[in-house]
């Protein structure tokens, strides 16, 4: 259905995606779906990043124009311009920060399109809007949370509740879901602590500040998962939160694989489909930083479970040594690469996903009717654990050390974990459970369904109303 009159142009939407991986997969899926709406698209990349963006989005349906990343930034070795590549995450503020320095030749660029109807740019690029205030373009942020973070995040920090305790395990009540109970360690730094200060609050704080001066927040969700929590955002808080997702329903055109390691391991789980052995997927993202000690914990879990298991080890891996590899060969599989994680997720041998619950994960698995053994690492993937295995019960919850959930965790333990998801009743349940969800997600994204009525009515809303503006 076209949102357009023969009077009117095609909407025409700028894309400016974060430079990490986790960020600028989504938004690719969100183009898609734009143009499968009615919509021109163009999107902002850099020349680094440019090759995956191309060969991501095949075809001349999409612009893809590349800004000069900034050049001689401290700490930040030349040539590297995604946060996925850098050293240590240690380095993610000064790269972040650095973007601002883009900010001129993004004006610059967009003053040379063709009509924009909005621009929808990643909520770490905050300056953004200032371009979009400027130049009188509606600027949407694209929020890459779940609106279950975000209204636990907003309630515990309005109502003084992280500072209520001295002990960062010491359990709180949130006041506007009472039945919730967290605690500060349920929080990245620099928010664990009672009084968050320093330059990553000083940067978060900014990102806040330039949403909420945004015409709208894309998210990456469907209402029917979280409706509550959309609800007490869009009643609480600026700018209105439209669930338009999950995006990774949104097909990109059909690549044919380039690597040969790309066919090895959907090679192997064919065998693994053909053998009638389910496969418990691993992998915690592209950039959690694990131990040397902690994979080594891994790694004996996953052997002694006598699970079948395909792993995507980050970086080199070579910590596992040759002897492991050797001894699980039968029936594990140890990537070193880069891999489509969807692709995996939705083969039919994947019966479960060991996972860090970055939101982009959580919502392939749920979408793949894959569950979730949750161990959440950084940001608010603690959150986001909680609300797998509390809120939409669709997975179950490592046990750490100190039962916290992002300390230290022992193979014995892992080793149960993983049994009672593959093999034991609570993965039964759990499986059973995101079979429903994922039915509703897709239902939500077919024509007529929530997110498809809340990205048509918005473009159009937009549209039209630019157009009565100019």
């Amino acid at each position: 259905m076209s949102l357009l009159s023969s009077n009117n142009p095609k909407p025409h939407v700028v894309l400016f995606p974060f430079m990490s991986k986790g960020h600028t997969i989504p938004i690719l899926h969100l183009s898609r779906l734009l143009l499968d709406h009615g919509c021109e698209v163009t999107l902002f990349t850099t020349p680094v990043n440019r090759p995956y963006i191309v060969h991501s989005l095949p075809g001349d349906d999409i612009t893809i124009i590349d800004l000069p990343f900034p050049a001689d930034i401290p700490e930040i070795p030349t040539g590297i311009e995604s946060t996925d590549k850098l050293p240590s995450m240690s380095l993610f503020l000064p790269f972040a920060r650095a973007t601002k320095l883009m900010q001129p030749y993004f004006e610059k660029t967009l003053q040379t399109l063709p009509y924009v109807t909005c621009i929808v740019s990643d909520q770490f690029l905050h300056w953004t809007v200032e371009s979009a205030t400027k130049l009188g373009i509606p600027r949407l942020g694209f929020f890459g949370m779940s609106n279950y973070a975000n209204a636990l995040s907003r309630d515990a920090a309005v109502n003084g509740l992280l500072s209520l305790h001295e002990s960062a395990d010491e359990p709180f009540n949130l006041t506007s879901f009472p039945w919730i109970k967290l605690t500060r360690n349920d929080f990245d730094d620099p928010f664990n602590k009672r009084e968050p200060s320093g330059p990553l609050f000083d940067f978060v704080i900014e990102s806040v500040i330039a949403m909420s001066n945004s015409y709208g927040l894309l998210v990456n969700s469907f209402y029917e998962l979280e409706p509550l929590y959309v609800d007490y955002c869009n009643r609480e808080s600026k700018p209105k939160a439209f669930c338009v997702g999950p995006f990774c329903l949104t097909r990109l055109p059909i690549i044919e694989p380039v690597l040969h390691q790309e066919r090895r391991w959907i090679q192997w789980l064919d065998q693994k489909l053909a053998q009638g052995n389910p496969v418990l997927y691993v992998a915690f993202g592209s950039q959690a930083e694990i131990s040397s000690t902690q994979l080594t914990e891994i790694a004996r879990g996953l052997e002694e479970s006598n699970v079948t298991f395909l792993w995507v080890v980050r970086k080199s891996g070579t910590e596992l040594g040759y002897e492991f590899e050797d001894r699980i060969k039968e029936r594990g599989m140890v990537v070193k690469e880069w891999v489509d994680q969807k692709q995996i997720l939705e083969h039919k041998i994947v019966q479960g996903f060991l996972s860090h619950c970055g939101w982009n994960s959580v919502l392939e698995s749920l979408c793949a009717e894959v569950p979730i053994l949750a161990w959440p690492m950084m940001a608010e993937q603690l959150l986001n654990a909680k609300m797998v295995v509390e809120e939409i019960k669709i997975g179950l919850r490592v046990e750490a050390v100190n039962r916290s959930g992002n300390k230290f965790v022992e193979a014995e333990s892992l080793k149960n974990k993983v049994k009672e998801l593959m093999e034991g009743e609570k993965g039964d349940e759990v499986r059973k459970k995101v079979k429903d969800v994922a039915e509703a997600a897709r239902n939500s994204m077919k024509e007529g369904g929530s997110s498809w009525k809340t990205l048509n009515e918005l473009i159009k809303e937009i549209h039209l109303k630019n157009g009565t503006d100019s």
